[in-house]
Order: structure tokens, then C-alpha cells, then sequence
């Protein structure tokens, strides 16, 4: 009976790791070319005016907290994705995922604008030299001699929404489902902490010690994000 349940304990944490995964993949979609985008009109475009407006502006996205964001997705979000996928259930994947990309987008615009403004003048005025102009210097200048710390500010991000809580518990549901699905209910492993946490599970049973299993495993999994983050700024930062 212990092997068994210590079976099904190990795979439903191979599935929690898929469904963190779905949520992670689809806050990518969001927050990797909006944050992009917003750090280059930082960093190239904006006067300074808009600059000193917009940077507070996303200051302030990034201090609300979470349980905002995921009752925005519940009562928002989820709404208006109806409309377009009428079978979707209230609870469902792709709300949070396209929420939590929105969350975490000024942790990467802020640390990509970082990076670009690091990146020295001078090879912005040789591209002007030679007839480019302000976009293509942006794109095919700016942005390639400040890859490591964007890509540093992408891996950082994604570490940020795997860790994510209160968000996926609330929009995402609690249904242990291994699905591709992202308009199904799903739960991932911060949400199964929360609901073993809740005082069911029996002190020294399977379902008790798989909440410390899943919060290691989770802590394996934003650490190493995180050091391969700062391998890759070690590893190819341009130091001019």
C-alpha cells in the first residue's frame, strides 16, 4: 500500500511538472515580446518625459499583489476568453498563463531596459554612420550586443512565474489533470502545496510528505533557472 501510494505520489509530480510547464509556456508568449518591446521603447525611443511616466507605471504592476492578479483573471480574464473558446470552464490554464505573463512583464522590461542601456553609445552612433536607421540599430545593434542580459532577464522571469502561488490557485483550479489542454482546469505544484497545506493531509503520511517532496523539487527548479541566468551573463557579457 506504501509503494503504491508512493507510485502515485511520484507521478503526480511528473504531472504537476507538466501542467507548471503549460502555465509557464503560455506567460512566455506574453511576457517575452511585450517586455522586449517596452524595454526597447525605453531604452531607444522614449524622451525622457514619457520615460519618468512609464517607468513608475510599471513599478507599480510589479507591487500588486498576486491575489489581485488572479481574481483579475477569474473575474476579467476568463470572461472574455468565453467568448472566444465557449467551452471553457471558469477555472482554466490559459487565463493564468496570459495573466501571469502580464504580472511578470516588468521583471523582464526592467531588466532587459538594464541591459540595453549598458550597451555603449558609440555603437550606436557607428550604425548611424553608416545609414541605419533608429530601428534597424536597435535590432540588429543594440539588442545582439546586449543578448546575455536579456536572455538573463527572460530566464529570471520564467523563474519568477514557475514560483508563482496565489495567481494559478485561484484562476488555474485545482484539478490534478495531466493535460496539453489550456482551457481545462488544471493544478500546478504551488497550488498542491496549498491544498495539502490546508491541514488534511496526516502528519508522516505519503500526501504530508509529498509537500516537502514538491517544494524541493520546485526549489531544484527556480534555483537552477536562476544559476543558469547568471552562467549565462558570466558566460557571454560583452565588456566594453
Amino acid at each position: 500500500g506504501d509503494h503504491r501510494d508512493l507510485h502515485l505520489s511520484i507521478r503526480r509530480q511528473r504531472q504537476m511538472c507538466i501542467r507548471d510547464r503549460l502555465v509557464t509556456f503560455i506567460s512566455s508568449f506574453v511576457a517575452v515580446p511585450v517586455g522586449l518591446a517596452v524595454a526597447i521603447y525605453l531604452a531607444e525611443y522614449a524622451p525622457d518625459t514619457v520615460r519618468r511616466i512609464l517607468r513608475p507605471i510599471l513599478e507599480v504592476l510589479a507591487g500588486i499583489p498576486t491575489v489581485v492578479y488572479g481574481y483579475f483573471a477569474l473575474t476579467f480574464v476568463t470572461p472574455l476568453l468565453k467568448i472566444v473558446f465557449p467551452e471553457m470552464i471558469i477555472f482554466n490554464a490559459l487565463s493564468a498563463g496570459l495573466v501571469m505573463g502580464i504580472m511578470i512583464i516588468p521583471f523582464v522590461s526592467s531588466l532587459t531596459e538594464d541591459a540595453l542601456i549598458s550597451v555603449p553609445n558609440s555603437l550606436r552612433q557607428a550604425s548611424y554612420a553608416l545609414g541605419a536607421t533608429r530601428f534597424e540599430t536597435s535590432i540588429k545593434v543594440v539588442v545582439p550586443a546586449a543578448l546575455s542580459g536579456i536572455i538573463a532577464a527572460f530566464i529570471l522571469g520564467l523563474s519568477r512565474a514557475i514560483g508563482e502561488t496565489m495567481l494559478v490557485t485561484i484562476a488555474a483550479g485545482a484539478t490534478p489533470r495531466l493535460t496539453f489542454n489550456p482551457i481545462e482546469s488544471i493544478q500546478t505544484m504551488t497550488a498542491f502545496i496549498v491544498q495539502l497545506a490546508l491541514g488534511e493531509a496526516a502528519h508522516g503520511s505519503v500526501e504530508y510528505q509529498s509537500i516537502y517532496a514538491v517544494g524541493i523539487l520546485l526549489f531544484v527548479i527556480t534555483f537552477s533557472m536562476n544559476t543558469l541566468g547568471h552562467w549565462i551573463v558570466r558566460r557571454w557579457r560583452n565588456v566594453y
